[in-house]
Formats: structure tokens, sequence, C-alpha cells
């Protein structure tokens, strides 16, 4: 038996490839399948199942795809309604893929519909569990997102389900085995990842929070429940697209791989029906831009930024990117459901500059220049709460990027500093404030870090963040 971890650093995403005598699973996929097609023709095997951990909420699946290509069998947990043809799966029901074996096992909390899969191999040694969103490193699944889909659930109702799968169907699993999670650090499924993307259970049952012994159902509800923030507003949005279907990643390809000029990008701009999304570094950035373009760099968490800044899902876009990456941001943005790209600037931005049309810039300062230049001036961090509680600038106002929408009138109304953790988020923060005129402020380059390294400022003590969970 093979099995293979597929780690996707950008989304904290981990698919599974799983192969035995000539036939393979594949656990979770991203929507874009080739890959994992080339996999087993490389290795003379036939796709045989789609195994789904749960409908995701933070990324589309390519299970729709990937079973169109292969002629693989889409396989869900019990309690499972997908509107496409799938196998559900009853609890604790079998599949071979070779001579290995694949268990269903029914581990609702999450989701209602989350299934444990346990890895059987040819000698009938249990193996591993693929856990989906049931059981992370460090961390279980958050319960508060199923409710926004499913009518009569309350996160207190999903976190008591969770309790009892946990301790009915996974702890008494043996130590030995290994945890397959969907998701590492810095994913938003849940509060207290680690950056570890695999543990033995054993290890799991001494370290894990949430599997530590003698643990009440009300001791469990109340630490899960703790220091839970809001879920990203497209969450809701992936989990029916992943329910009802979506159309395929090659026809959005197709569509939106559209080279557009510069004047009809102009024009395109001016009637309001697209926004121009740049995609390229912070620092390219504020040296010049379309105006009321909205800056989400391609090297960073894209594709979670997009969903949480931006909220429609249906939103036509026009790319602004680096030569040779319009497609990868095209793919990215389809991973969490935004099809809408309709092409992307000719000739990239320099096309735009050759042509003289306006052109914005934003000021970047050295950290080492707040103390000598902008002393007076107030701060505004924009990295999340939970960053700003462990260590900060004293006297800085926090206003987290998701909640830049709903607290703008809260920004001075002064010059201001601006800064996040290294200047990716601060600078999406930027260009948001652009577009709505608010354009009296600098911002750090290196963000708070570099802060705390050149500068002069007053930092808080550090708190570990964990401590207040």
């Amino acid at each position: 038996m093979k099995i293979e971890q597929i780690y996707t650093n950008c989304m904290a995403h981990a698919a599974y490839y799983l192969e035995s005598n000539g036939e393979a699973a594949i656990f979770d996929p991203l929507r874009e399948v080739d890959d994992y097609i080339a996999k087993a023709v490389n290795n003379h095997a036939t796709i045989k199942y789609v195994f789904e951990t749960h409908f995701h909420a933070d990324f589309v699946s390519g299970h729709l795809d990937l079973a169109k290509k292969t002629g693989a069998i889409i396989v869900y947990g019990p309690t499972a309604k997908p509107q496409f043809e799938a196998l559900i799966a009853e609890d604790g029901q079998e599949f071979w893929v070779g001579n290995c074996r694949v268990k269903a096992i029914h581990t609702p909390g999450h989701t209602l519909e989350s299934t444990t899969y346990l890895l059987i191999d040819e000698l009938g040694k249990e193996h591993g569990i693929i856990s989906g969103d049931t059981l992370f490193i460090g961390d279980v699944g958050r319960p508060d997102l199923a409710q926004h889909v499913v009518a009569d659930l309350t996160e207190d109702k999903l976190a008591k389900m969770l309790y009892h799968s946990l301790r009915t169907k996974i702890m008494p699993l043996s130590d030995d085995l290994i945890v397959y999670p969907n998701h590492g650090a810095g994913s938003a499924c849940g509060k207290n990842m680690s950056k570890e993307t695999t543990d033995t259970l054993g290890n799991q049952k001494r370290t894990n929070y949430a599997l530590r012994a003698n643990m009440t159902e009300e001791e469990f509800v109340s630490e899960l429940l703790n220091g839970l923030t809001q879920p990203p507003g497209y969450f809701p949005k992936n989990v029916l697209l992943n329910i009802k279907g979506y159309e395929s990643l090659e026809s959005v390809l197709t569509k939106g791989k559209k080279p557009i000029e510069v004047k009809d990008i102009k024009d395109l701009i001016q009637d309001g029906s697209v926004i121009v999304l740049d995609t390229r570094s912070a620092a390219v950035f504020a040296d010049g831009f379309i105006p009321n373009s909205i800056n989400i760099g391609i090297d960073g968490n894209f594709a979670m930024w997009v969903g949480e800044m931006i909220e429609n899902i249906n939103q036509k876009f026009v790319l602004v990117t680096e030569l040779g990456r319009e497609e990868e941001c095209m793919i990215r943005l389809s991973r969490v459901g935004y099809d809408g790209t309709i092409g992307y600037l000719a000739g990239g931005f320099e096309a735009w500059i050759n042509e003289g049309f306006p052109v914005q810039t934003i000021k970047r300062i050295e950290a080492s220049e707040i103390t000598s230049h902008y002393s007076n001036w107030p701060i505004v961090d924009v990295r999340k709460k939970s960053e700003f509680d462990a260590e900060h600038v004293q006297g800085a106002i926090n206003i987290p990027l998701n909640q830049l929408y709903k607290r703008i009138h809260e920004f001075p109304t002064t010059n201001f500093v601006l800064h996040c953790a290294g200047g990716y988020r601060s600078m999406i923060a930027a260009s948001l404030l652009y577009q709505r005129g608010i354009q009296y402020f600098v911002e750090v380059n290196g963000g708070f870090s570099a802060i705390k390294e050149t500068s002069l400022l007053p930092i808080t003590d550090y708190v570990c963040p964990l401590t207040m969970l």
C-alpha cells in the first residue's frame, strides 16, 4: 500500500493519494485534478474512488472533475446528500482499493456527514486514518460551519456530536495509527493547528487538548468554542458549490485566459462591472498600479484573502499579473469558487504605463523611519486580534484586515501609519483604503517584524496566544 500526502501550502490543504495493486483512490482533492491523474498514470494505476471526508467550506473540491475524467466513484459518508451521483457509505462500510481496504467511520461534529477513513493495508494491519476536519494535529475541526447551510443546527449541538465522535470512534483506535488530516497551520477550519501535517494517534491523545483523558462533554464544548473567530464569509458559498456542483475548471480557464487590451480594460473600469485584481507583490504594486485596483498578491494566502475580502463570489475580474502567471492566478481563484475571471491585462502593467494612463502609488517607509519622521502619527495594525493581543506597538489601533469594511469609520481622519506582520495584508488594506478615498497614510515595509527589529517604538510584552484560548 502506498499513501502519499499532497500538501498545498497556500491553502494549508492536504489531499491524499492511495494506491495498491494497480488501483488508486484520491481523498479530498483540490479542483485542479490533472496532477492526480498524471500520478496514477505514471504508476500504471486506475483511480477507482474519490473519497470526500465532508462538504468542504474553505475550498471547492475537485471530486466532480476527477470523477468525470476518470470514471471514479465519488464516496461520501452517512447522511450526505449531494446533488449529483455519489455513493453514500454506511458507517463501517469497507471499500477495496487493490489489495488494501478503506473503512468509512462516521464522525459527525465538524459537519453532520463528516467521515474518517481508516486505511487497512494488504496484510490486514490498520495503518492510519484520513481524518478530514474531524481531527487535526493539535486541534479538531470547528463546529460552527455547517449551521450556515443546515437548518436547526447550532455550534453547541455539533460540538457535542464531535465530543462523542472522538471518544467513541477515534480514541479507541490503536495508538500507532498515523493521523492524516485535511489541513495544517494557517487554515481557518480550526484555531490551534500544528505546523506538523501528520502524527501518530497516540501522540495526539497525549498532546491534543481536545483528546484529553477524562475530559467531560461540558469541558470539551467550552474549550472548543472559546476563542473561535467569525468564519470567512465565503465558507458557506463553497459548501453549497460542493453540494450542488460547479462548472468544470477547463471551462473556467477557457473563459478567463483572454488577453484584454489596455483601452478595453479602461472602458470596463469606467463601466464599473469588473474588479481589477492586481496579483503582483506588495512592493511592486506600491510603486505603481491602476487606480481603484485591489492588490492581493499571488505569493501569499491569495485565494483565502480573495474569498475573505470580495463578498460576491460571482464577481467578474480582470487580472493584472506577472507575465506568465495568468493561468496560475485563475486556478487559485477557482479553488475558492471565484470563477468570474473574464481576462487579463495584455502585456501586464507595463502596457498600461506605455499608454500613458493614470497611475497611483502608495508610500512605503522603512520601520526605522517611523520614530524619526512619523512619531506623532497614529499607528493602525491590521493583523488578527490574537496576533495583536500577543504583542503590538503600544498605543496602536487594531483593525484586523477581515474587519476593514465594517470598521472603516474607525480609521484615523488624519495622517497615520499602516502595518501588518510583514507587509502582505497591509498592502491589501492599503489598496482597499485607496478605493474609498483614504490615502493619507504610509505603509510599513516589513510590517511588525521590521518594527520590532529596527524601530525604537515601545512594544508590549509578548503573551503566547495559546494562553488566550
